[in-house]
């Protein structure tokens, strides 16, 4: 699906829809993409401490934390983040090349529901068959607080890598013919 720039592409919140696989060349400097919302819950926050080994008093009971309850990792949110916004939109994505100025802005809370609203910010190309995109990434709470805000910066195929990658495809498949002695 090829994008123009009149038409950003903005998804609801509430059903949002699964993009195409958008190459490089797709790519629009002002698209956004809205995902879907996922609640966050104590369960999560206690995975997530098991897997880290991080068990500040911050996400436990309410005697720890200075915000009067528990609240979850930052790093959760950021993951979440990096999860939502996965197939909102779905890139033919390389790599992810860095996270820079990433900014937690408010905590959040146990029975949050956030979602992640991507913006494209810059496309430079990048050797022949990639493109290196700059996004900005919001996680925002259903109440409207921007909770965690910063840019992701990935490598993005080109329609030239895919064509060159289903033709080797192409030649692998057909059965190969030895070759003559002269």
């Amino acid at each position: 699906m090829i994008i123009k720039k009149d038409d950003i592409l903005r998804m609801s919140a509430i059903e949002p829809i699964a993009s195409d696989l958008l190459y490089y060349e797709d790519l629009v400097v002002g698209q956004q993409w809205t995902s879907p919302s996922r609640q966050i819950t104590a369960d999560d926050v206690e995975t997530f401490s098991e897997l880290t080994g991080d068990f500040d008093p911050l996400h436990k009971g309410n005697d720890g934390s200075p915000f009067g309850r528990p609240i979850a990792h930052g790093l959760l949110g950021l993951s979440i983040l990096a999860g939502l916004s996965t197939e909102y939109p779905r890139a033919a994505t390389l790599a992810l090349v860095g996270v820079t100025d990433w900014q937690f802005e408010k905590p959040i809370f146990f029975g949050d529901t956030v979602h992640v609203l991507t913006e494209v910010t810059e496309i430079q190309p990048h050797g022949r068959r990639a493109g290196r995109i700059t996004w900005l990434r919001k996680l925002i709470c259903d109440d409207g607080r921007v909770l965690q805000q910063g840019v992701f910066i990935t490598l993005v195929a080109s329609h030239s890598r895919s064509l060159a990658s289903h033709t080797s495809q192409q030649t692998e498949n057909k059965p190969r013919v030895p070759r003559q002695p002269r």
